[in-house]
């Protein structure tokens, strides 16, 4: 098996990516995990087609002259006297909040990349057969992902924006990472529950219903993603010794400060203050100032906001502990956020989401039963 894996579990044992020919072991075949045998049959339950109409037609119009995708009050940023005072004409403010979301959905068709070759490179390194399927299966589903985001984008702008260099970076170093530790908890459990805290906010946020649909589409799949790194840290962190939860910890620590700056830093955003005729220096000494003068007992409160359900994802899986909480109460009230129980923000989404496909799918599995019977 592949050093450095920090395996607790023989499930979620691994060889080298190279390493091929352990794969052809013949007592391999009879041993078999049962533990995401669930979560694989389920995929029946929530199947669509992203190039099918009838789970979602990406010819629907959008006016995005006229309307802007998201309401002022979510955009913190044109609350800046310089923003607000520089962007006063209503239809460049249009504009200016539809780029953005331009900027948004082009990082998700990134993150969603990210996790297709994440989830192929676990086929090459995951010794057992339920682990492997279970890997296979999520493979599948995320190039469905990006499939339906790349038309998305393609329906609305024409073009995705490029990947911004924090992201880019992490992705990179998740899925080249030979551990597979590092894997699962930098995409199975962050970039996963990222991407649910992002769905459900542009679910309840946005005023697209095309995009309305399509998060809550994802959402269905990306439920039982993260599961996945649910099972992976209920079997293997009450195990690790000390130094393994040292380790383990930081590389979260890691990982979810990498997502925050990917997502908080007006640094990244520069090319988009340039768009509109905004001094980028003036428009990030606001953001500073306004940083300086906020509350430092403010915490995150939005159940939608996903700062707080990446934080929330990694307390539920017990990656924090009083050696890294302060890192994290510096977002949000650790206390408040542990009381909450394990559900997560998009699980009633998703489970909404289930249920219309399971209508569609049993109605078209139904039609095919009779014409069999013919």
């Amino acid at each position: 098996m592949a050093d450095g894996n920090i395996t607790k579990d023989a499930m979620y044992g691994a060889v080298a990516p190279d390493d091929f020919e352990s794969m052809l072991t013949l007592d391999r075949y009879n041993e078999r995990s049962t533990a995401f045998d669930k979560i694989i049959s389920a995929t029946h339950d929530h199947f669509w087609d992203p190039r099918d109409k009838k789970y979602i037609d990406f010819d629907e119009p959008f006016d995005l002259e006229n309307v802007a995708m998201m309401p002022e009050e979510q955009m913190p940023i044109l609350r800046l006297p310089y923003v607000a005072a520089t962007l006063t004409d209503p239809k460049e403010k249009i504009r200016f909040i539809n780029y953005m979301q331009l900027w948004n959905f082009s990082s998700i068709l990134h993150g969603e990349q990210g996790a297709l070759n994440l989830s192929a490179s676990l086929c090459h390194v995951l010794y057992d057969q339920g682990a492997q399927e279970y890997a296979a299966n999520q493979t599948r589903e995320e190039a469905r992902h990006v499939t339906a985001f790349a038309k998305y984008i393609k329906a609305r702008w024409g073009r995705p924006t490029p990947c911004g260099a924090a992201l880019k970076s992490l992705l990179i170093e998740i899925i080249e990472a030979p551990e597979v530790y590092k894997k699962i908890i930098g995409m199975q459990m962050l970039v996963e529950g990222l991407a649910m805290g992002a769905f459900a906010n542009g679910y309840k946020h946005n005023r697209d219903p095309l995009a309305r649909k399509l998060f809550q589409l994802v959402m269905t799949d990306e439920a039982f993603h993260h599961k996945f790194g649910k099972i992976w840290a209920d079997r293997t962190v009450p195990m690790l010794t000390q130094s393994e939860r040292n380790i383990v910890e930081d590389w979260a620590a890691h990982c979810c400060q990498s997502l925050l700056f990917n997502q908080g830093s007006p640094e990244q955003q520069k090319v988009i203050y340039g768009e509109f005729g905004l001094d980028p220096e003036r428009v990030i000494a606001d953001i500073v100032a306004k940083r300086a003068s906020r509350d430092p007992d403010r915490k995150i409160r939005s159940e939608t906001n996903v700062f707080r359900v990446l934080i929330k994802t990694l307390n539920n899986a017990g990656l924090i502990t009083d050696r890294t909480r302060k890192f994290y109460a510096a977002y949000v009230d650790m206390d408040e956020l542990s009381g909450e129980g394990d559900r997560m923000v998009g699980d009633d989404i998703a489970e909404d989401g289930i249920r219309y496909l399971q209508a569609i799918n049993f109605r078209d599995r139904a039609k095919d039963v009779l014409v069999a019977a013919e």
